[in-house]
């Protein structure tokens, strides 16, 4: 399982779907932190527990306002990664166990790769870089929140530079799409896929 990793606004997305458009079975551990706290689920009961002004009358979880919670207060950030972590970890897992099955090339797109400590559970490492002012910039031309906040989503996870230290495989995510389309190519070669 390869996993693929990087920062927030640094390109990842836009580097698995190349993948899966390679032929790899994508793994999305966003997709899987949403699932795991859907309403009423057990994921959902504990930030429920934790967050209760979090849960909307329709008992779905009002996301902005939680990260403006979990952004703001590390411990409060902690609490949460507690819940849902370990839930994606598990769904992880055992998606990659049946792709692998299959005998397909399993790429997990996990934001929080290092943080998470979760590198050793993979069989390479690929991490999507930009250059930190362009991080910043496409977190604000997407997100909608301010410099401020933005800054404390970028702060709150390990330096791009120090990923690209740790990292088997580099991807820059610097230059045009084509450009970045090229190294991924490249590196889908290398497995021999």
């Amino acid at each position: 399982m390869i996993g693929l990793t990087g920062g927030v606004a640094s390109g990842k997305s836009t580097v698995a779907k190349r993948l899966q458009a390679l032929g790899a079975v994508v793994l999305d551990a966003d997709k899987f932190a949403r699932d795991a706290v859907e309403p009423h689920t057990p994921g959902w009961i504990q930030v429920k527990e934790a967050f209760p002004e979090v849960i909307r009358d329709d008992q779905s979880i009002d996301r902005r306002l939680l990260g403006e919670i979990v952004f703001a207060q590390e411990e409060k950030r902690k609490v949460l990664e507690g819940i849902i972590h370990p839930q994606v970890l598990t769904m992880l897992q055992r998606e990659a166990r049946l792709a692998e099955q299959e005998s397909k090339v399993v790429v997990a797109e996990v934001p929080l790769l290092y943080e998470v400590g979760w590198e050793d559970l993979m069989d390479q490492v690929w991490v999507v870089y930009v250059h930190p002012e362009t991080q910043l910039q496409r977190l604000l031309e997407r997100s909608g929140f301010s410099r401020e906040q933005a800054g404390r989503i970028i702060a709150s996870q390990m330096p791009l530079e120090e990923k690209v230290r740790r990292a088997d495989q580099v991807i820059d995510n610097n230059g045009t799409l084509e450009m970045t389309w090229e190294q991924v190519d490249a590196l889908w070669k290398e497995l021999g896929a």
